[in-house]
């Protein structure tokens, strides 16, 4: 194995399974799978036996009890589930193009961290697509998506197959790269160094300092927005909460501020 996918979920049974069906078709099989699940009822675990039936999917299913929102702490102890050097995180409502996994492994490099984004589908065109969609790769295709309501946009050159059109928007996109927990990767030795993700933070900004923190070390960050593609499945967010932002922001400011590396409340507490 040379890489390990880390999937955040939550009580997201049917997205979860689309974004499975995705790995299941990659270019690449030497990779291995953990689902961080922060709490998910039995339907979730249900689903992952099935796909791991199905496939031939290395998956390790990473839950642990209902506390509200609590991913940093679930992603800390997904960390220390994996078996290999190099994490890819990714989230349970992102399904991958097929060539997602072999574009992080090529792209990787020492004291770099790889900042990616997500190609965002409406509600409609998220329930639709089906595991056969998803296993030929229509839900990839432009053609396809706009004859199923996808508008026209400039975005929508996110998913060109042409690699020499990925390097130019790659080199001339004005997105700063960051952490961005749907779609990025870094070496697990330096993740170690900083250890892991600040559990003291909730949703907002919890992924932004950790590869802020990843920064502050000397990992620098590296764009791969037009190489690394995986379509995002619309859903609510019930979880935002302005007192989260509020104590996430003090956070990151101190971060910043005082360029910090290492959290005091990250892997540690489960080691």
């Amino acid at each position: 194995m040379r890489a390990s996918v880390i999937i955040s979920t939550y009580n997201s049974p049917e997205w979860l399974e689309k974004v499975l069906w995705g790995y299941s078709v990659q270019t690449v099989s030497d990779f291995e799978i953990i689902i961080a699940d922060d709490g998910s009822t039995h339907e979730t675990k249900k689903m992952v036996e099935a796909i791991s039936g199905k496939t031939q999917l290395s998956i390790t299913h990473v839950w642990h009890k209902d506390e509200g929102f609590q991913k940093t702490r679930i992603l800390n102890k997904a960390i220390l589930a994996t078996t290999t050097d190099y994490c890819i995180f990714t989230d349970g409502d992102c399904i991958p193009r097929m060539d997602f996994v072999e574009a992080h492994l090529s792209h990787r490099s020492f004291n770099r961290f790889l900042s990616g984004g997500h190609f965002p589908l409406s509600l409609q065109l998220s329930s639709l697509i089906s595991k056969n969609n998803i296993l030929n790769q229509e839900c990839f295709d432009l053609s396809w998506l706009k004859r199923h309501g996808l508008k026209t946009n400039f975005k929508n050159i996110k998913l060109s197959k042409s690699k020499a059109i990925a390097k130019l928007m790659n080199f001339i996109t004005t997105t700063k790269p960051s952490w961005n927990g749907g779609n990025a990767s870094a070496w697990k030795k330096d993740i170690l160094i900083v250890n892991g993700f600040d559990e003291r933070m909730k949703y907002g900004g919890e992924d932004r300092e950790f590869g802020e923190r990843l920064i502050n070390y000397g990992i620098k960050p590296k764009r791969v927005r037009y190489f690394a593609i995986c379509a995002h499945l619309e859903h609510e967010r019930g979880y935002v909460n302005d007192e989260a932002w509020q104590i996430n922001n003090k956070i990151r400011e101190i971060t910043r501020k005082e360029k910090k590396v290492k959290t005091l409340y990250g892997l540690n507490l489960h080691v």
